[in-house]
């Protein structure tokens, strides 16, 4: 289907008819169009968001209504539509969908009816997770970490050591559901899948740089923390290690779709005597030994610390 359906200007008519715009305007998002919903119809429902005479509630519904269509070309642009007014619409939308006990419902979406629907409803499913761990971090921290204030002042550099100890897994937790987007190159073949994933791509940007500043902080406050803190800080450093691993293949699969990457990170990690040196400080709390770390990483922490600024 390369045009509107007749479906879809039936149902923008009634639209029209009701006097329901916000309802017009979604449908209009989310046509059987295989192309990412218009700008036109994203930039009317972002300044909706600002509006204060619009009700939140009937916009979301509306875009949640439209998921549960058959067609795995409107639910896709449902989510995306909701994706990107999540990013660029007013908070008061995020902070509605985080208030919600449910969210998507698309563990078992399969759209049967041709080789595309199969292929493409994956990612459906895969995206709709990540959609809903993304409101379930602004649940949980009441901050969309894709927005938050970065740098040496940054809301991360600054957080206290229980704060951070909690506030990181949550981060994790929001990346892994990205990251499990998965597709390779080949897979992204149409306009729906490349709109989604330029979106989880610049979420993945953000999401990494708020997650990398929580952890420098982290290791800055290492030699600082009682037993059990450092224990738990350990182990997100382990899971940050792997995260990073992963999120370089994300980006090599941007990379060669054509996605700029003058954004991206540095993914460049410390080097392993850093955890050596975590390792040994958590086993000396513990009563524990370990190997002798090399002479280097017995300096003061001004040495460990220029590993961390590393990261």
């Amino acid at each position: 289907m390369s045009g509107q359906s007749l479906t879809d200007r039936i149902a923008a008519a009634q639209h029209s008819m009701t006097g329901s715009a916000i309802s017009k305007a979604v449908c209009k998002a989310t046509t059987h169009e295989v192309s990412g919903p218009k700008k036109k119809h994203l930039d009317y429902l972002i300044h909706c968001t600002n509006e204060l005479n619009v009700s939140i509630p009937h916009l979301a519904d509306t875009l949640l209504e439209r998921t549960a269509s058959n067609s795995w070309i409107v639910v896709f642009k449902a989510l995306i539509t909701t994706h990107h007014l999540m990013m660029y619409g007013n908070e008061r939308l995020m902070q509605y969908l985080a208030s919600r006990n449910t969210l998507f419902n698309l563990n078992n979406f399969l759209d049967k009816a041709a080789l595309q629907g199969y292929n493409m409803s994956t990612f459906i499913r895969r995206y709709s997770r990540y959609l809903n761990e993304k409101a379930m971090s602004y649940r949980l921290a009441a901050v969309d970490f894709t927005k938050m204030k970065r740098g040496a002042e940054g809301v991360m550099r600054t957080m206290n050591t229980e704060k951070l100890i909690k506030t990181l897994p949550t981060i994790q937790n929001q990346l892994d559901a990205l990251l499990d987007f998965q597709p390779n190159s080949n897979e992204l073949t149409n306009g729906v899948i490349n709109t989604a994933f330029m979106l989880l791509f610049k979420d993945s940007i953000r999401l990494f740089a708020a997650y990398n500043e929580g952890v420098i902080n982290m290791l800055e406050k290492y030699f600082d923390m009682k037993k059990n803190q450092c224990k738990e800080a350990l182990e997100i450093y382990k899971t940050f290690l792997n995260r990073m691993t992963k999120l370089s293949e994300f980006l090599k699969v941007a990379e060669r779709v054509g996605i700029d990457q003058g954004d991206s990170p540095d993914l460049t990690q410390a080097p392993s005597s850093l955890l050596e040196a975590l390792e040994q400080h958590l086993a000396s709390l513990e009563g524990r030994k370990l190997k002798d770390l090399s002479t280097s990483w017995n300096a003061p922490l001004n040495t460990l610390y220029n590993a961390v600024t590393c990261l």
